[in-house]
């Protein structure tokens, strides 16, 4: 690649970030129209198209399936019934409404993607806090801010972890010895900050109106195979990859929704078509315009540029490395998308591991698996940098822009300052106690 297509392939990609900052164009246009100049001035061809797709290709198959999945099950009255307990559980408190939307959020995502968890949840949380009288922005980015820190409870929490851990072989149980406990002082963090940052809800007090007639499922098998859906969907994330077939999650995520469309199509309860209609394809193209953009910016061959010159400064430091790439991989993902920042980043890390003879030239394939456990604080950092960075601004992380998205859908506009606002006093405190994670983790596995 030339000089000059260098030059605009990174003109392009930094256009696009600020038009999608500045709110000049939809995000998902800017990202397709940066993707277009790239194809229509030659730098970007057929084959890094096809290597962009088999990039993004498991973490947007995560997304999807999820999608699927949520759709069915909020058909079945199921999130009804949930509302009216969790209206009655907050006594008409905001602070407990807060207190309970982290606890209702966390756990979920630690199995399903953080997206799917907000496409899930947010019928519920838009249902309280319009009850208790409150604006649902501060919620719904509350609920983007915590699902994105509960992904990092497991390895399918959150599709840049998966990208991450799956690049290195990391199993289901090694990442929750590893790097759960990191994901649970993530959102332990955010306790303290919620009197702050969410100062009109935490103050909220009312008295809620005499209990209606509690919602009911009106068809109980329906809600049962959907159920047993998701259910299947968790174990398979849990147990999959020991089968012998070995089961990956964005296979068990594809498969789950089709179980999902063909529970649908079998109860009749609603059209195929406005099942797939109602997924976000929105969030699903925008990540994949991103990989592609990503892609052109592999194709300069900075990124091997980048691993000499990590080498370069900080030799065979590993330490050093990883806490370089909590907070450099936190910058990025903030300003860009993490998952295709997690991509990029990862082949930078393997080529700096490389130069520094921690691993042998094979470990550039992406079938190595044999990684040093010196070598893992780095990876674990590295989930940290992009988890969390993304939870600094609106385009970060896919499930803050699902969410801006349902409160658009809702009159209520979650422009780029309203989310930064929330998100990066949060995110700046949690990559700092994940720092220290990783330094215990990094004498640990010495």
């Amino acid at each position: 690649m030339s000089e000059l297509q260098i030059y605009i392939v990174l003109g392009v990609f930094g256009s696009v970030i600020l038009a999608i900052a500045f709110n000049i164009v939809d995000m998902a246009v800017a990202a397709l129209i940066g993707v277009c100049v790239l194809i229509a001035l030659g730098i970007l061809n057929e084959d890094d198209l096809l290597i962009a797709t088999s990039i993004s290709g498991g973490p947007l198959s995560l997304l999807f399936g999820g999608m699927v999945v949520a759709r069915i099950l909020s058909t079945t009255g199921l999130f009804e019934l949930i509302g009216d307990i969790y209206l009655r559980a907050t006594g008409g408190s905001g602070r407990r409404f807060l207190f309970l939307l982290m606890a209702l959020v966390a756990p979920i995502c630690a199995f399903l993607p953080n997206a799917t968890t907000v496409i899930l949840l947010a019928p519920i949380i838009i249902r309280v806090a319009t009850a208790l009288g409150t604006d649902i922005v501060g919620p719904m980015v509350l609920t983007a801010i915590v699902s994105n820190a509960a992904g990092l409870l497991t390895l399918v929490g959150d599709p840049a972890t998966f990208l991450i851990g799956s690049s290195i072989g990391m199993s289901f149980g090694e990442y929750l010895r590893r790097v759960s406990l990191g994901g649970v002082l993530a959102l332990l963090v955010i306790v303290p900050l919620l009197p702050l940052l969410m100062r009109d809800v935490w103050r909220v007090r009312m008295p809620l109106p005499p209990p209606a007639a509690r919602a009911r499922i009106a068809r109980p098998v329906y809600a049962a195979c959907s159920l047993a859906v998701l259910g299947t969907m968790i174990v398979l994330f849990v147990l999959g990859e020991r089968l012998p077939t070995r089961v990956v999650p964005p296979t068990v995520a594809m498969i789950a929704g089709a179980l999902g469309l063909l529970v649908g199509f079998a109860a009749k309860v609603e059209p195929t078509d406005n099942v797939l209609r109602d997924v976000d394809w929105k969030t699903l193209l925008f990540l994949g315009s991103i990989f592609c953009l990503v892609q052109a910016v592999a194709k300069t061959g900075l990124l091997p540029q980048l691993a000499l010159k990590l080498y370069a400064a900080f030799g065979t430091e590993l330490t050093l490395v990883a806490l370089t790439m909590i907070g450099g991989i936190g910058l990025l993902s903030a300003v860009l998308a993490n998952v295709p920042v997690a991509a990029a980043s990862i082949l930078v890390v393997k080529g700096y591991l490389v130069a520094a003879e921690a691993v042998p030239d094979a470990a550039l394939d992406a079938h190595f698996t044999q990684w040093p456990s010196a070598t893992i604080p780095v990876f674990v950092a590295m989930m940290f940098g992009a988890t969390l960075g993304g939870n600094a601004t609106l385009i970060g992380a896919s499930a803050n822009i699902v969410s801006a998205g349902i409160c658009a859908r809702h009159g209520r506009v979650i422009t780029f300052a309203t989310f930064l606002r929330f998100g990066l006093p949060i995110t700046v405190i949690q990559l700092a106690v994940s720092a220290l994670y990783v330094l215990v983790l990094s004498r640990w596995m010495k």
